[in-house]
């Protein structure tokens, strides 16, 4: 379990979270998001060119959303970049939750995107310009290749990656949006009315809109220090009570550090006389085995003399 800090009075204090497997698929992602913004780059300019051109709002809506992932791509290396740097001084977890800060910002951003693009379609309904259906869908097979590309390599990387997951949503909704191009600039070729074009925008834009909520969900939780995903807090309480020795716990916290980092605090109350360094081993391991948490800090306690202290064995979480 990596190695263990036996303070005085029983406090214990595990990290044996993997730190080179953390490096290793921060270097993965790295890779990965450096392949996607060239692709996202040389889209963006093709289409915003060719959105110009075409005087489509559905090319120039998806070169907006394009604008925006490559933002977010950017954001994401920087954000890889600081969690990286070690601990020091006063940040004794380093810069590690940069990678969320940038996963919410990049859902922020795809809020602002598809306001933007809703109120650009919605005044074009009154009033939709004359389109060039042919360019239009050659600009969306293309952008269509390309988010297609990007998606699927980015989507092999490690998805527990909160900060690779937020540029995996931009790239998806794009290849959707560029499908969106694909069918205005198709129906227009075919003789259909121009209006499709600000519907199709109207539709990226809501697209975009549902694709941010994960991006702001999953962040928040972490800055709130909410339990990981997955995890039932009462059910951990009741399995610490199970082993042997363990009375009760209380000021039981489990949060996230950082994508694929959670961390546990508790005070455990064990019976008069029993081994704290034996049992908190115990815990560390079974916490590891059974809820994939190795970054722990237990503070063992001794059973009050009677009266002092209800004797439960259940978990007293708060």
């Amino acid at each position: 379990m990596g190695h263990d800090h036996d303070h005085g009075g029983g406090h214990g204090h595990s990290h044996g979270f993997g730190a080179h497997a953390l490096e290793a698929r921060r270097e993965d992602s790295r890779k990965r998001l450096i392949v996607a913004l060239a692709i996202n780059v040389v889209m963006l300019l093709a289409e915003a060119i060719g959105g110009v051109i075409t005087g489509s709002l559905a090319v120039l809506a998806d070169a907006g959303h394009l604008l925006s992932d490559v933002g977010s791509i950017v954001l994401a290396l920087i954000a890889a970049r600081l969690a990286a740097r070690p601990a020091s001084g006063r940040r004794t977890f380093g810069y590690q939750r940069s990678e969320v800060l940038a996963a919410l910002v990049n859902g922020l951003t795809l809020v602002a995107v598809s306001v933007f693009i809703g109120v650009e379609a919605i005044g074009r309904f009154s009033d939709p310009p004359t389109i060039d259906g042919g360019g239009v869908l050659a600009l969306g097979i293309f952008g269509l290749i390309g988010n297609a590309v990007a998606t699927i390599y980015l989507a092999r990387g490690e998805r527990d990656d909160m900060n690779l997951e937020g540029v995996i949503r931009h790239s998806f909704a794009d290849a959707l949006g560029s499908l969106g191009v694909v069918v205005a600039g198709a129906v227009v070729l075919a003789g259909g009315s121009d209006i499709v074009d600000p519907i199709v925008g109207l539709l990226i834009a809501l697209l975009v809109l549902l694709s941010s909520w994960r991006l702001l969900k999953e962040p928040f939780d972490v800055l709130m220090e909410a339990a990981p995903e997955g995890i039932d807090v009462d059910t951990m309480g009741a399995h610490i009570c199970e082993v042997p020795g363990v009375r009760s716990v209380h000021d039981l916290h489990v949060w996230t550090v950082t994508a694929g980092f959670p961390a546990l605090a508790a005070h455990v109350v064990v019976a008069r006389g029993a081994d704290r360094d034996r049992i908190r081993q115990q815990l560390e391991m079974e916490l590891g085995a059974s809820f994939g948490i190795e970054h722990t800090t237990l503070q063992m306690e001794e059973e009050a003399e009677g009266g002092l202290l209800s004797v439960e064995n259940a978990a007293k979480l708060q």
